[in-house]
């Protein structure tokens, strides 16, 4: 027994970044849970067993929802030793995270920060997980033209919301130059802050404009205040698409404003529902007194990445840890991406998927292959 002690490998630090304080605390937190979801299943399993059983250790740093502490935060992980990082969640936190890590080749593994940028900067270190929002933005696009086109072409005018950041602002530019070459007219443009503390006015617009759509980009917070103010004003188009809708794809929008959230849809990060861990995810999420989102599947499956990554490298070396998710394949845990490949830092197999809030529960309603429910488009009560 002592001489198997003796052979297991020491324990492999692992960085976990995620704003469990400050106006992003919800997401980070669901963010945080998947991680250690991850680690606790890869431990009981034997560990990382190329590396002698090693089991992986969590070091957590909250990046409080500012880019200055997340690259604070990582400059702190560096000095604990960590083989790497995983997580960041929105853009601006992983932008300078990442920019971080890179100045001591820190393997980073971006979770859900979506802007392009990310992985255009030449950043050896910097790998993302999901797709891009220029990926999102393409297929959320197509996908849109299909439900018209399929219920009659109901839609033509357009009315975009979005928050004001990296990730927003963004966004909205590539929907303003690719919308009207699908035959949609965009009526209005409308920008917000993060936080932001009332959508009367944004409302208000909305009702004016008599868009036949409203497409959403924000967080949480400012997602779920746009849909309670709609409902609230009675304003309801034939259909809200959000395109990476931070409130649409949440279970706790659902549980709370169930009247707010129902016929919602929206084009984001979503697991393979089809995969029975999937089912057992939401079930230990409920159990620890959450709602589940799509934060704990997508942190869940890039830890385990990331483990695997290690193990490809044989050892918890940075620069070896690079080389393999830079030349490698990897498993994609619970979400839809088949195998996960790395090019210029991206995953070229992320995938999103489209779902819509019915019967007080999140559905997955395209692409065909992941569906499991009919659109309800142009939206009946």
């Amino acid at each position: 027994m002592p001489a198997i002690l003796r052979a297991q490998g020491a324990p492999v630090k692992l960085g976990i970044i995620q704003p469990v304080t400050g106006a992003l605390a919800n997401d980070g937190d669901l963010g945080k849970l998947g991680a250690e979801f991850a680690v606790q299943d890869i431990n009981a399993a034997g560990g990382l067993k190329s590396l002698g059983g090693a089991k992986l250790e969590i070091v957590f740093a909250d990046n409080r929802s500012s880019p200055e502490v997340a690259a604070q935060e990582t400059e702190r992980l560096n000095g604990e030793g960590v083989a790497g990082i995983v997580g960041g969640f929105a853009s601006g936190l992983c932008a300078t995270a990442s920019q971080a890590a890179s100045r001591y080749d820190l393997p980073y593994l971006i979770d859900v920060g979506v802007a392009d940028q990310l992985t255009q900067r030449g950043l050896k270190n910097t790998f993302r997980f999901s797709p891009s929002f220029g990926m999102v933005t393409k297929d959320a696009l197509q996908r849109l033209v299909a439900l018209n086109d399929a219920a009659g072409k109901p839609a033509r005018t357009v009315v975009i919301v979005h928050e004001d950041g990296l990730f927003g602002s963004g966004l909205a530019k590539l929907l303003q130059a690719e919308l009207p070459k699908l035959g949609f007219e965009i009526l209005e443009t409308v920008s917000h802050p993060t936080p932001a503390r009332d959508m009367a006015n944004v409302v208000l617009r909305i009702r004016s404009l008599q868009p036949d759509l409203v497409i959403p980009s924000n967080y949480y917070g400012e997602f779920v205040l746009l849909a309670r103010t709609m409902q609230q004003q009675r304003v309801r188009p034939k259909g809200i698409y959000a395109i990476l809708g931070g409130g649409a794809s949440s279970l706790r929008f659902v549980k709370e404003f169930p009247q707010a959230a129902e016929g919602v849809m929206d084009c984001n990060h979503w697991p393979d529902p089809k995969n029975p861990l999937t089912a057992e995810l939401r079930k230990r999420t409920e159990a620890a007194g959450r709602a589940f989102a799509y934060n704990v599947p997508m942190n869940y499956s890039a830890v385990r990445l990331m483990a695997e990554a290690i193990e490809k490298a044989g050892a918890p070396d940075r620069l070896k840890i690079i080389e393999a998710l830079s030349t490698q394949s990897f498993a994609s845990g619970v979400m839809p991406y088949g195998q996960s490949k790395f090019v210029n830092g991206q995953n070229t197999s992320a995938l999103p998927l489209n779902t819509q809030v019915q019967g007080g529960d999140v559905k997955v309603i395209a692409p065909p292959d992941f569906a499991e429910a009919k659109a309800n488009y142009p939206y009946k009560a």
